[in-house]
């Protein structure tokens, strides 16, 4: 009589497993065999590879130098050891597919092999390949956003960054902090501007935190939109805090800021640059962004600025100026009082006819 504790079905399943197991092992056998008769590959660390790596022959086998000619990074795609061997030939850096899978297999205590864009060196053994796939950090791409960008100007960096999978819409002006950004092979386009827009976050309450006491702005963004006229007003780092002063200043008395950057913005629909120089219509274009026309600071910032350029709002130069004009070297001449400003507009526009300067 049978037995009525033995479930025939386990025991079936039992008996296919065993043979699952023998057919694996004869396959392995097979291979390490073809292994030996080509004169394979790498030394193999680890328990696995104990018996593999006594033998002279696989120690030069898997040590071999590998047919890549130069040193370059390759992306590597997901897949199990025999789609990454085929993969990995196809792209010069094996020539023993059948050398690599029983490598891979006889080293498996050495951990997992990753998916990613590498770097490999030239003639790469197959010992150093498994390395590399098991230990190696990806290839770092990086992305550099640059202060004073616009959200159109950022949006089109980066969704023309190489190596990146996605697409980005449109974005905040000025919520992102202008800096370089590292990223690996396929990492998503929204992902960065997230970590961009998170890093103005924190840089942006950090700074506001540490602000000079008795400033004419009422929260971080006020800050943030200063500091983007600031940073599209000068191009030379050292005026920033003399420029904020100003502006500072000019919103202390109710006087208008009369900046030419927010009026290009505008003009421009937000691209921040223009082909030609300020027109009367444009000046007199009635818009909250057109300084020349509205009081206060605009609704938004006009782009993304540098931290510089928040902190130079947030540690303003102690100054009394209430005006300043481009001197055409990048820099600027300011001054108290109108009836100054006035004589070197008048001084600087003769030397160089038909150019402005903000705060007028």
């Amino acid at each position: 009589m049978a037995d009525p504790r033995v479930d025939p079905r386990a025991a079936q399943r039992a008996k296919r497993w065993r043979l699952v197991r023998l057919a694996g092992a004869l396959v392995l056998g097979v291979l390490v065999l073809g292994v030996a008769l080509v004169g394979v590959t790498a030394l193999v660390p680890g328990p696995a590879g104990a018996v593999a790596g006594a033998l002279p022959w696989w120690r030069e086998a898997v040590g071999r130098p590998g047919p890549l000619a130069e040193a370059r990074a390759i992306v590597v795609p997901r897949g199990g050891t025999g789609e990454l061997a085929q993969a990995l030939r196809a792209d010069g850096v094996i020539d023993q597919p059948l050398l690599f899978r029983a490598a891979a297999w006889l080293t498996r205590d050495g951990g997992t092999l990753h998916a990613a864009e590498f770097r490999f060196p030239a003639h790469a053994s197959v010992g150093q390949v498994l390395t590399i796939l098991r230990a190696a950090r990806p290839v770092e791409h990086q992305l550099t956003i640059a202060e004073g960008l616009t959200a159109r100007q950022i949006v089109h960096l980066v969704n023309h960054a190489e190596a990146m999978a996605g697409e980005v819409g449109s974005i905040e002006e000025g919520s992102v902090l202008p800096q370089t950004y590292d990223y690996v092979y396929g990492a998503e386009r929204s992902g960065l501007i997230v970590r961009a827009t998170a890093a103005m976050d924190k840089a942006l309450a950090a700074a506001w935190a540490d602000r000079a006491p008795g400033l004419s702005l009422s929260s971080p963004r006020d800050a943030l939109i200063l500091a983007s006229i600031v940073e599209r007003e000068t191009a030379k780092p050292e005026e920033r805090p003399h420029v904020a002063a100003v502006y500072l200043n000019r919103l202390r008395q109710g006087m208008r800021l009369q900046a030419d950057p927010t009026v290009v913005y505008l003009a421009s629909n937000g691209s921040g640059a223009l082909d030609h120089p300020l027109t009367r219509a444009e000046l007199g274009r009635d818009d909250p962004f057109n300084t020349y026309r509205s009081a206060g600071l605009p609704p938004a910032p006009i782009c993304s600025p540098s931290l510089d350029s928040i902190k130079a709002v947030l540690h303003p130069l102690a100054s009394d100026d209430l005006f300043f004009v481009a001197d055409g070297s990048g820099g600027h001449v300011f001054s108290r009082s109108y009836e100054a400003h006035d004589s070197a507009v008048v001084r600087l526009r003769a030397l160089a006819p038909g150019s402005r300067g903000g705060a007028e």
